[in-house]
């Protein structure tokens, strides 16, 4: 009579699972997140620059602020709403269990939220109705600026093009903060929609989408 097969140990079929599923986390924690969406970047540009257009004409620093407020808003809900499908369209998991895309919005969304935060302390508040106002002289700096640093930060996790954007943010940022006689407007165009577009081209070509 034939002896039964003989079966590998549990024990060693469970760590070779356990060893299976480490290399995997392993390297999918190595992988650069390349979801941004490229073509999403240039419509969010677009209408950036709209959005600079129609706020230089504002008579009140109240609704300059109001005009602002609705384009990040509008900019966030395509951006997110573009970023998922394009995971989506790649087969991916999701910006949820992704570990890349953990990382990237983990590196972003606290500039983003540090901004909120300052443009609600600093705005002011007392003359936001009045047209003497200095809150579109001081707050468009303050936006590309952090803007620029969680783009620099989240894209440590991602393809090159996005650190070097944000440091192209960085660094109007900067130059309207030290310049308050040039249009903030005219930064925010150059950055939110100038910047974006390009390199929502360049990372469209190079990465898809």
């Amino acid at each position: 009579m034939a002896s039964p097969l003989r079966r590998e140990p549990p024990a060693l079929h469970d760590r070779a699972i356990q060893d299976l599923s480490f290399i995997r986390r392993t390297m999918e924690g190595a992988a650069s997140f390349t979801d941004v969406p490229g073509w999403g970047l240039v419509v969010i540009g677009v209408t950036a620059i709209g959005a600079a257009v129609v706020a230089h004409a504002q008579p009140t620093a109240f609704r300059w602020l109001a005009i602002w407020l609705l384009e990040a808003i509008i900019g966030a809900t395509l951006g997110s709403a573009l970023m998922f499908r394009k995971m989506q369209a790649r087969g991916g998991e999701g910006p949820v269990v992704s570990v890349p895309a953990r990382k990237f919005l983990l590196g972003f969304w606290p500039a983003v939220i540090a901004g909120a935060i300052l443009t609600v302390a600093l705005a002011d508040r007392g003359g936001m109705w009045n047209p003497g106002s200095r809150a579109p002289e001081v707050l468009p700096g303050l936006w590309l600026l952090l803007y620029g640093v969680g783009v620099v930060t989240a894209g440590a996790f991602s393809v090159r093009a996005v650190p070097a954007m944000g440091i192209g943010f960085m660094v109007l940022g900067a130059c309207s903060l030290l310049m308050p006689q040039v249009s903030g407007d005219l930064f925010l165009a150059l950055g939110f929609g100038g910047l974006q577009i390009a390199f929502g081209v360049i990372i469209a070509r190079r990465y898809g989408g």
